[in-house]
């Protein structure tokens, strides 16, 4: 017999009765009832009922066990009784007697308890991450996330494409966000940086006429934690393709993804292929953001020209930009709703408020009711409540402000609450869309130039020989280009972003001059991709899909930290291993490293 098992603790059914078996794993829970003693002995796969009793001469040594023990077990298999069946167990029909049982380790006084699935504070989870990691919730998730990269790595090559590895340390670059630096030894002054994605490397590679290349990739950026975005570190699925449009990756994705969702759903539908495709300016009227949850119904309308009419009184409302979010329903909420919804609006979102106006029928005739109604002509809420849809019972809120974008956005935050609040948003689905056409080009207002607003890399929807020719200081024109970037979102996760990239050098180095990068920083940053790009590159494009968050949808998680092994603390931190920590002198003098500690105060 093997010295630790014959079976895990997950195998035994009614089959195995009569049989001698040996198991080993941690003590998932000791029962002691009026004599017997039960011990659920758990391990990887499972959990197995063992029990022993006081005439036992294995009872002594079954008696000294406590949580998380480590223990051996030998003994024959026995059926349980009828009354005793545990159906929530797929070993509930059986239990071992034990006769004979080894101590492998004992454990000390648990941090936090491995039974059951208690709240605990995170500094307490992630310092004992080794703990968190054997409650089932969490050792079911991070199981379920090797399932899920082991069913995309499948589809990928399924679709033709092939795996191939780029390197960890590489050149910074600006790409959106703070590297994470690395002394160089042999090249003192100078610098790695971790790659914040493959980007350029991928690029090169479908240069080098490989065509289609995927990797469950590794990235690395220093930014600030958020719930659906680990610090430090992530992995996606990132892939690159030749010859194709934007049209082929959306094909070439959309199954993968559709696939690997409809594997883990439990029962939850998908929503069919192709994808949804919305326009960026579309999705930021019709839904206020650009990653919106199609599983709500509601859908904003643009009213400024409403309360623009000389008819109506309301002059907040003026001269501003003016969303309307209905709430279908709302009408029959207390007027306590109302204010709490307007609260939030002053109080989370900096607004100051979210006026809104409650429709009823009258004589086959809708009426206002609230605050903004008196100042509201007949004619001009029949054409709010035909704009947006509604009925008798249903009731509108408003969101205006002078600047477009701050409208949008309120009323895109609004929608989603009031999706959650009156119960709209459907749960038990997964909802798929890609976001398209995004503007190539953003304003900064704070440093008064003109910036990326997506992917750098991305090619222009433009034609060349203009965009050539393009006066950087032509800001209308500059902001009204789109390009071939996409976003896919899901459940209002936006899983990942991509483009048609654009290969032409003379077009790259004119986007970065736009983007006030001079030609000589340019080549400076660029200069791998760019000397690649004149030694003939095809059109190709991509995307790469995050694996954190779509299993973090997949397992119906709000916290990447939920399906992530080993996560740091929002503080950028590793708790369990101390990390970041201090280094010796020694190997600073190695790294010609001198540190200098901030000023206080």
């Amino acid at each position: 017999m093997h010295a630790y098992r014959t079976h895990t603790c997950g195998q035994l059914r009614k089959e195995a009765v009569g049989q001698h078996v040996r198991l080993s794993g941690w003590v998932h829970r000791r029962r002691d009832h009026g004599g017997l003693l039960f011990i659920d002995l758990r391990d990887h796969y499972g959990v197995t009922q063992c029990v022993v009793e006081p005439d036992s001469p294995a009872f002594a040594e079954a008696d000294k066990c406590r949580s998380e023990w480590v223990i051996t077990v030998t003994g024959p298999v026995v059926a349980r009784t009828a009354e005793t069946v545990n159906r929530e167990l797929p070993t509930g029909e059986v239990e071992v007697r034990i006769e004979e049982v080894t101590i492998q380790s004992v454990a000390q006084e648990l941090p936090l308890p491995v039974f059951g699935e208690l709240d605990y504070p995170e500094d307490v989870r992630l310092k004992y991450r080794f703990l968190d990691l054997r409650r089932d919730r969490l050792h079911r998730n991070i199981t379920l996330r090797s399932k899920v990269i082991s069913s995309i790595r499948r589809r990928m090559i399924e679709q033709g494409f092939t795996e191939f590895q780029t390197p960890i340390l590489t050149a910074s670059s600006p790409e959106g966000a703070r590297d994470f630096l690395v002394p160089s030894r042999l090249h003192p002054g100078k610098f790695y940086a971790l790659p914040q994605a493959p980007q350029q490397f991928k690029q090169l590679i479908m240069v080098a006429g490989f065509d289609r290349y995927f990797q469950i990739a590794p990235c690395f950026r220093d930014e600030d934690a958020r719930a659906d975005r680990s610090p430090g570190e992530f992995y996606q699925l990132d892939l690159e393709m030749s010859f194709v449009t934007q049209e082929d990756v959306f094909a070439a994705v959309e199954p993968v993804l559709h696939g690997v969702f409809e594997e883990f759903s439990a029962g939850r539908a998908v929503n069919a292929l192709p994808f949804p495709r919305i326009p960026y300016e579309e999705s930021m009227l019709k839904y206020g953001v650009d990653k919106p949850d199609l599983r709500n119904p509601i859908v904003i309308a643009d009213v400024s020209d409403v309360f623009s009419r000389k008819d109506v009184e309301f002059k907040a409302f003026k001269d501003k930009t003016v969303r309307a979010i209905p709430a279908p329903g709302a009408g029959a909420q207390p007027r306590s709703f109302f204010d709490r919804l307007n609260d939030w609006a002053k109080s989370e979102m900096g607004a100051t408020g979210l006026g809104y106006v409650v429709f009823e029928s009258e004589g086959g005739k809708l009426a206002g009711k609230g605050p903004i109604a008196k100042f509201l002509p007949a004619d001009s809420l029949a054409l709010l409540a035909e704009r947006a849809n509604l009925v008798g019972g249903d009731a509108l809120f408003f969101s205006a402000d002078a600047k477009k974008d701050r409208a949008a956005a309120l009323a895109g935050q609004a929608r989603i609450r009031l999706g959650k609040e009156l119960g709209l948003t459907q749960e038990g689905r997964f909802e798929f869309c890609w976001i398209v056409d995004f503007p190539m080009y953003e304003w900064n207002e704070e440093e008064k130039k003109i910036d990326f607003s997506h992917n750098p890399f991305s090619m222009p929807n433009f034609d060349r020989t203009k965009f050539l020719a393009l006066d950087p200081n032509d800001r209308d024109t500059i902001l009204g280009i789109k390009a071939f970037q996409y976003d896919i979102v899901c459940n209002g996760v936006e899983l990942s972003s991509g483009a048609i990239r654009n290969h032409d050098p003379d077009v790259m180095l004119k986007a970065f001059e736009i983007a006030g990068y001079s030609r000589e920083v340019t080549e400076a940053k660029f200069s791998g991709m760019l000397n690649a790009f004149r030694y003939g590159a095809p059109p190709h494009g991509g995307t790469a899909p995050g694996i954190d968050r779509i299993v973090m949808l997949i397992a119906g998680e709000d916290n990447l930290r939920e399906v992530t092994m080993f996560p740091m603390n929002q503080q950028a931190e590793d708790l369990m291993m101390g990390a970041p920590g201090e280094v010796s002198q020694r190997q600073l003098r190695e790294l010609h490293i001198r540190i200098v500690q901030p000023e206080k105060g």
